[in-house]
């Protein structure tokens, strides 16, 4: 039956509305594929730049140096070589002091103490030399001399205001030996926290066997090779420790302290220590106690004169000497000992400290070796020592 005319325009119009359809379509796919693929390039694009920059970064340091540090790993140029956070070598010698954590968090780090016989490794016993300043070490270049030559047998570790970097050379012994520190006021519990907290940073490094605490006025009064002999060969560790039944020391105990701390266990000495690697660790994990002097040890009572005396003489006494390696001289009395400059250095002042005509006992044996540290020198006396340190000191 043939269509009315009416009948064939509506077709046509059906018709032509499918193909727009039709057209529009193919134009949202593709304007829609343009769109993901000017999206996907550009993705791409900024990762390969990314990546670029990145290599770029490592190769601009990696061109001066051996390596980058950071959070103590090191990313070097030969791929072969990059020592990786996890590895062995990193959790027992941190190259890098630089860390974010708190006091708590490092104590009980340091704390960590194995359980298996024995090292994976051969482990060569170093000296940790602590050096609590509050800026420059202006006997430095003495130091330095001191060191010398004995690299693989010590650890430097120096506690300043926080911030502060010692101006020396990349070469020298001291350089990025700086640890976190915070600010330390004389006389109160913060010198004891330092000391703690300067323990805790280089019992970190496993090849640490001594820890000896030295102040920016200390020198060595013997070379580097007797002294590493002495504290490594010793079966004890060198804390004065006494009881002083005066105000300056039985006067200082507070009875807030009981039931934990009684008068009889009180105890007092010089804040100059050296511990070997057992002790130490007792240090850094005591809470109990440490609280008790941070509470109650006020002044005029000093943590830094009786916390680790009483510890020790409580807990411990069998590992102590009860005496210090480093000398100083009370005799004018007063809260400072004296201070010795460019006029005192002589032969003969030096020898009288190394033989001052007194015996101590080591290893349960006695000899005229007391000493090995003295202080307190100024800066003044810096040449004089340099030149009596090759001769006297033989170093």
């Amino acid at each position: 039956m043939p269509r009315s005319r009416n009948e064939k325009e509506e077709i046509e119009k059906h018709v032509g509305l499918l193909k727009l359809a039709q057209v529009l379509s193919f134009l949202v796919v593709f304007v829609a594929g343009v769109v993901l693929g000017l999206v996907t390039s550009s993705h791409i694009n900024q990762h390969f730049v990314s990546k670029t920059e990145v290599y770029s970064f490592i190769n601009h340091f990696s061109t001066d140096a051996p390596g980058v540090k950071g959070d103590n790993c090191t990313i070097v140029r030969d791929c072969e070589k990059v020592e990786d956070c996890s590895s062995l070598n990193a959790f027992l010698r941190p190259k890098n002091l630089t860390h974010h954590m708190s006091d708590n968090e490092l104590f009980w780090r340091s704390s960590m103490v194995p359980k298996k016989e024995g090292f994976p490794y051969k482990r060569v016993p170093k000296v940790a030399f602590m050096f609590l300043t509050r800026g420059p070490l202006p006997l430095l270049p003495l130091w330095e001399r001191f060191f010398q030559g004995h690299e693989k047998l010590f650890s430097i570790y120096v506690h300043a205001l926080p911030g502060y970097k010692l101006n020396v050379s990349t070469s020298s012994a001291f350089h990025g030996r700086e640890i976190p520190s915070q600010h330390v006021s004389w006389g109160t519990v913060t010198l004891a926290d330092a000391e703690r907290r300067l323990l805790a940073n280089a019992l970190l490094d496993f090849s640490n066997e001594r820890f000896v605490l030295l102040s920016e006025s200390c020198i060595p009064i013997y070379n580097f090779s007797t002294v590493y002999n002495y504290l490594i060969g010793s079966s004890h560790s060198f804390v004065e420790s006494y009881d002083e039944p005066t105000r300056y020391g039985r006067g200082r105990y507070s009875r807030r302290m009981l039931p934990d701390i009684k008068l009889y266990q009180w105890r007092k000495g010089s804040q100059w220590f050296e511990l070997n690697r057992a002790l130490a660790v007792h240090i850094v994990s005591d809470t109990k106690y440490y609280t008790l002097f941070k509470k109650y040890c006020l002044p005029a009572c000093y943590p830094d004169e009786h916390y680790l005396p009483t510890y020790i003489n409580m807990f411990h006494g069998p590992l102590n000497s009860n005496r210090t390696v480093t000398w100083v001289d009370w005799s004018i009395g007063g809260p400072h000992p004296v201070t010795y400059g460019e006029a005192n250095i002589t032969v003969d002042f030096i020898q009288s400290i190394r033989n001052n005509g007194t015996l101590c006992q080591y290893n349960l044996e006695m000899t005229s070796i007391c000493y090995l540290f003295a202080r307190k020198f100024a800066p003044s006396a810096l040449e004089p020592l340099l030149d009596l340190a090759s001769s006297l000191m033989e170093f």
